[in-house]
């Protein structure tokens, strides 16, 4: 019945799905430019480690920190403030003139980037019955591979039309062209004139009985304390064990199709496109996946288990591409693998705001989200080891048939590991709000 009542929410929805895109294809741009910018400033490939280095260590901290801050200002205030940063220093790389320019930039991108999914996550939690969450996250999370898929055709053709610096200013103005949307269309649900009061009532379905959850919401937890929670050390483990199997599939695998299937990365190919368009499906099926579980009568908590179990089982195929003998099966395959991981993240974003208040929603996902990225950098080391090893005796595919072992394992034992430490997933029970 309130369903039909209004439909605003998917609006701001929206607005997260193009804050999103935005967010990866500003990412997106240096990696692209990487081979023109190698000749402009005579880098070498630790020069430029070092820059990726630079925009991977302040996000990995900023998640923590923008965390927190969001959960203090607000998700209006502190959306702008991530966009404003982020955009402002993807638009900066065109003015550096050294490494250590490009190092700096890349910093302050990393800080003002680590803003977005603390942001979108909490905005979901607000504008969003539980029921819907999963699904409200997958879409805005599709933002992520959309933009992964627009940077390699847009900033090339700007790059041959204008040149790189140009690059840069472009991609980084576009942030600003979203920051006038957002604060034009966004404000929250109680004060917002476009809700009707049948859309907010389905909005706040879910919600607490008045007098706890005006405790509960009286101020964010404690930070300190919110690492005495079981639900937080769920999300830490869920993130540490499944984001680096991410990064394996963003930056490894063309090098794999290239030296398994002797794929020319020069050109367009079609085996990539339908591997990274998997993620796509994938986070959006995930998310309906847990929310037609709940419409059926399921408990929020075993809706949620099960949909991340079949995402951890939908993995498990690529344990198979070792024995794949032409690329498309290896394509069907991955493309699988890239699926299930997205529906997992879809849905482990929104046990957060399912086990916790709202006004600590942000502090977990940073927190988590810094699990994720420490996890990011451990793998690729690990990685590196095995994939240095077979290339020296000349058998490169077993290296690749290692890691995707672990990559079909991660995440049924992250899956264990969230079960063992919450086996029920219920808001967790706070008699009153720490100051």
């Amino acid at each position: 019945m309130h369903q039909k009542s209004g439909s605003y929410r998917w609006t701001i929805c929206a607005l997260l799905f193009f804050a999103t895109t935005i967010n990866y294809l500003d990412r997106q741009v240096l990696g692209l430019l990487k081979p023109v910018l190698e000749k402009e400033f005579n880098w070498t490939e630790k020069d430029y480690s070092y820059i990726v280095m630079a925009f991977t260590a302040t996000y990995a901290l900023g998640l923590v920190v923008f965390g927190r801050f969001i959960d203090r200002i607000g998700t209006k205030l502190g959306y702008t403030i991530s966009v404003t940063v982020w955009s402002i220093a993807a638009m900066l790389h065109a003015v550096v003139k050294s490494t250590l320019g490009f190092g700096i930039a890349r910093g302050a991108l990393g800080i003002g980037e680590s803003g977005n999914f603390p942001a979108a996550v909490k905005t979901v939690a607000e504008w969003f019955p539980k029921r819907e969450r999963a699904l409200a996250t997958g879409i805005f999370d599709s933002g992520a591979n959309i933009g992964a898929c627009v940077a390699p055709i847009l900033v090339p053709w700007i790059l041959g039309a204008y040149g790189w610096r140009e690059a840069f200013i472009i991609t980084g103005a576009i942030g600003f062209l979203w920051l006038i949307a957002w604060r034009i269309f966004y404000e929250h649900p109680d004060k917002h004139k476009k809700v009707t009061k049948e859309e907010l009532a389905y909005i706040r379905i879910d919600d607490e009985p008045a007098a706890q959850e005006a405790a509960q919401e009286a101020a964010p937890i404690k930070w300190v304390h919110l690492f005495k929670l079981k639900p937080t050390w769920s999300f830490i483990a869920g993130k540490f064990l499944t984001d680096p199997i991410w990064y394996f599939f963003m930056f490894w695998l063309p090098s794999y199709f290239n030296t398994t299937f002797n794929l020319d990365l020069k050109k367009p190919g079609l085996a990539l496109v339908i591997v990274y368009s998997a993620a796509t499906v994938g986070a959006i099926g995930g998310g309906l996946l847990s929310s037609w579980f709940i419409r059926k009568g399921w408990t929020v908590s075993k809706s949620r288990k099960t949909a991340l179990l079949i995402s951890a089982l939908l993995v498990l195929p690529i344990l198979a591409a070792r024995f794949a003998t032409d690329m498309w099966t290896a394509v069907a395959l991955i493309s699988l693998a890239i699926a299930g991981n997205a529906a997992w993240s879809a849905n482990i974003y929104t046990i957060v705001s399912d086990m916790l208040p709202k006004k600590s929603v942000s502090s977990v996902i940073g927190i988590g989200g810094m699990a994720g990225a420490i996890g990011g950098v451990i793998f690729p080391l690990f990685i590196g080891v095995i994939l240095d090893y077979y290339k020296g005796i000349g058998k490169m595919v077993m290296g690749y048939n290692i890691i995707f072992v672990v990559c079909g394992f991660s995440f049924l034992l992250a899956w264990l590991v969230i079960h063992w430490l919450t086996p029920v997933m219920k808001p967790v029970e706070i008699p009153t709000a720490p100051k």
